[in-house]
């Protein structure tokens, strides 16, 4: 009964996080010899920051279990790995992980790595940034907004987004769960805070960052922010958007998903029409 209790709590707890669009591993002893403290099945749910739900035993089986984690969760990518802890081991051999626990035995550990997909940060709470949420509610795309005026960072005009965040941009991408899946979309009021938002992403581990505007302004930040050390890599997209002749915010809006869906999926993004 206790052990079927800590299983529905350790669902509850992935369904939480899912809804939530938050990454974490879950981790699952599939198989024991002699006399490893847990049960097989026993699963544990490991966040970025080391947070843990459930256990597998404790010891040093679990801290290097969250260790290799951590560690899965950094590369941003959804992965199943299969790990051994020799629990006897001197050192580390092709045998498995030397644990050097004393009760002795293997455990071979799955590592499930759930990382949330199409996930997009969109800096500007504006009507294109609106516009933006609208196709990613479309689209099924998780999405968090980021914008330094109350009024535009508002859950009531975003009603599906992850995370909806007030607050100096700069400050918000920090401390934004940002991975290899994660997109960044800079679409702030008057162009006032899109350098300040390019440097922050351009750090980042986002696979796209598009900015908004003009040749010129880009031309001038992408000077600023070179002058100041940063290199301004092929991840970084600006003009944004793809030419489909719309300067309507719903528009733009279609022409940065389309760019970011080319991106993605690795196309050329032109037409599918047969010539005749």
């Amino acid at each position: 009964m206790f052990q079927e209790r800590n299983m529905n709590d350790i669902f509850s707890k992935i369904a939480e996080l899912q809804k939530e669009n938050k990454p974490f591993v879950l981790a699952t002893l599939v198989n024991t010899s002699e006399s490893v403290p847990q049960h097989i099945g026993a699963k544990i749910i490991i966040l970025p920051d080391g947070k843990t739900f459930g256990t597998i035993g404790g010891g040093a089986l679990e801290k290097n279990t969250v260790k290799e984690a951590q560690k899965l969760l950094s590369s941003g990518e959804n992965k199943v790995v299969k790990i051994t802890y020799d629990l006897t081991l001197k050192k580390n051999s092709e045998r498995g992980i030397m644990l050097g626990m004393l009760c002795g035995g293997r455990a071979e550990v799955m590592f499930e790595v759930v990382v949330p997909s199409n996930d997009m940060v969109i800096c500007g709470g504006g009507h294109i940034g609106e516009k933006l949420a609208v196709l990613c509610d479309i689209l099924g795309f998780s999405y968090s907004v980021i914008d330094n005026r109350p009024e535009f960072a508002d859950e009531k005009r975003f009603p599906n987004a992850s995370k909806v965040v007030c607050k100096k941009f700069s400050q918000a991408l920090k401390e934004m769960k940002i991975s290899g899946s994660t997109a960044i979309v800079i679409v702030t009021f008057g162009h006032l805070y899109d350098e300040e938002c390019l440097k922050a992403a351009i750090k980042s581990p986002a696979y796209y960052i598009g900015m908004i505007g003009s040749k010129n302004k880009v031309e001038t930040i992408f000077e600023h922010l070179t002058k100041q050390g940063l290199k301004i890599s092929d991840k970084v997209y600006s003009p944004i958007g793809l030419d489909v002749g719309s300067e309507t915010p719903a528009g733009i809006a279609l022409s940065i998903l389309a760019e970011i869906l080319k991106v993605k999926n690795k196309t050329t993004g032109k037409s599918l029409r047969i010539q005749v």
